[in-house]
């Protein structure tokens, strides 16, 4: 079985693969047709599913958890795919709760790559490019929820909206977490622009929801929903929600609570599952989206819930994995998810000495996300990821950083040095904070949670 799995991983990192080459300048090779070959080929497994369609530039991944889990609690079959996964490919889809097994993975590899070889061969002849990476596994993850019998699934927006390989399914409802500036050489360097690819996802009389709120974004969304004649639900409009933080010093296991009031429903105070303000506004978006499920015959109590909130861990947003200090890891990659962790670590963490372990990808935002980080930490450490092509170097990083504020930063060749050096510049009261990444969020949590360590690492935030 491990030559078996280690092949089909080679096949499908053998495709073409944006998220290791950086995405195409245009959007021309970002359309839907193969997408649509492929899964007919595969018999259309999307078609019978009951989806839950989740786009945004940021939160999308946490509501989308957050609704599974809460779908998972009510009783029901769920399926939930998201990408990037941290340390297994399988990680990509899971059904209630669980990730697919090598053997599941080898399944459906082997079950797509007639499809793949077939499609390879007609676009060869017509000097276009085979299926990508993403493609083919967002059918996989749609082929095995199918084959699962899953009786609802959300499916997480790679990236954008109007041409991501998801956009081919017809759900259940919408839902549009958030809109700020990342991927804008693809998506556009304004706010409306973004905003428009994001909306992609509205399907002609489908439901949605949405948690935008700036004011040119907003205005781009509702002109797409009026278009498609979409019923549109919004914050500010449609619901509210208020957020109570933790009172440091921290404890467990609660993250704050969260009140949420709908058109339809007082859900009154929640506890949240994971930390920050802007986990409360996006479980408030998940438990709106369940408002329009039941208004569509997919009902869920209160209760369900509360249980799903309780169970749902969610690895790398603001996940604490050691205390002694405190070790928090998160995949914040962008301004605006930067600004949120900035303001999570002043609201949620008593205040101590803070070291930050920083490093990023070549196409984001560098000096944005540190002009948002810098002023909560003391001690900056630079590092890279080593498993993806993309990282920034580590000098790049110190340099930016000395730009900045004029502070000299540490420098580490990779994450495992970098945690190293962080405990020894931290004292035991204080706190190191590892992002910049998912890519390095994923590697300095392995090496944490491989260690043989005698502090009491390991212990997720929930």
């Amino acid at each position: 079985m491990p030559d078996d799995y280690q092949e089909c991983l080679d096949f499908l990192y053998g495709r073409l693969n944006y998220e290791r080459l950086g995405m195409p300048r245009t959007p021309h090779e970002l359309r839907l047709g193969r997408m649509l070959r492929l899964l007919r080929l595969l018999g259309d497994p999307h078609d019978a599913l009951k989806i839950i369609h989740v786009a945004g530039t940021k939160g999308k991944g946490s509501t989308s958890a957050m609704l599974a889990s809460v779908l998972t609690a009510s009783g029901r079959r769920t399926g939930l795919f998201c990408s990037p996964h941290l340390h297994r490919l399988e990680e990509r889809f899971t059904l209630d709760g669980r990730a697919a097994s090598a053997e599941e993975l080898i399944q459906l590899t082997e079950l797509v790559r007639p499809a793949v070889v077939a499609l390879d061969a007609d676009r060869i002849a017509e000097g276009r490019r085979g299926p990508t990476f993403f493609e083919i596994t967002t059918a996989m993850g749609l082929l095995h929820f199918a084959r699962q019998r899953a009786d609802a699934v959300v499916l997480e927006v790679g990236m954008g909206g109007r041409l991501d390989s998801t956009n081919v399914v017809r759900p259940l409802v919408s839902v549009i977490t958030s809109i700020s500036f990342d991927h804008t050489r693809q998506l556009g360097n304004t706010l409306g622009a973004i905003a428009r690819e994001k909306a992609g996802i509205l399907k002609r009389g489908v439901p949605a929801v949405s948690g935008v709120l700036a004011p040119e974004a907003r205005a781009a969304i509702e002109h797409v929903g009026t278009a498609r004649r979409v019923p549109l639900r919004q914050l500010g409009a449609d619901f509210q929600f208020k957020y109570e933080p933790p009172v440091p010093p921290l404890s467990r296991p609660a993250a704050g609570f969260v009140q949420v009031r709908t058109w339809r429903s007082d859900w009154g105070k929640l506890a949240l599952p994971l930390l920050g303000e802007h986990q409360a506004q996006n479980a408030a978006l998940a438990v709106a989206a369940l408002d329009v499920l039941a208004e569509r015959g997919v009902a869920v109590d209160r209760d369900a819930v509360v249980r799903g909130f309780a169970s749902l861990t969610w690895p790398a947003r603001v996940e604490v994995l050691g205390e002694s200090p405190w070790m928090v890891i998160d995949g914040a990659h962008n301004v605006a998810s930067a600004e949120a962790l900035a303001a999570t670590l002043r609201t949620c963490f008593p205040p101590s000495p803070r070291t930050l372990v920083f490093g990023t990808t070549r196409d984001k935002d560098l000096r944005g996300q540190l002009q948002a980080l810098l002023p909560c930490f003391d001690t900056l450490v630079a590092t890279r990821y080593v498993e993806n092509p993309r990282a920034v170097p580590p000098e790049e990083v110190a340099e930016t950083i000395q730009s900045i504020d004029d502070r000299r930063a540490w420098i580490a060749s990779d994450p495992a040095e970098a945690l190293v050096l962080a405990r020894r510049l931290t004292g035991r009261d204080g706190l190191i904070c590892v992002t910049g990444s998912l890519f390095l969020a994923a590697e300095a949590r392995a090496v944490l949670l491989s260690r043989n360590d005698p502090s009491p690492t390991c212990s997720v935030l929930t």
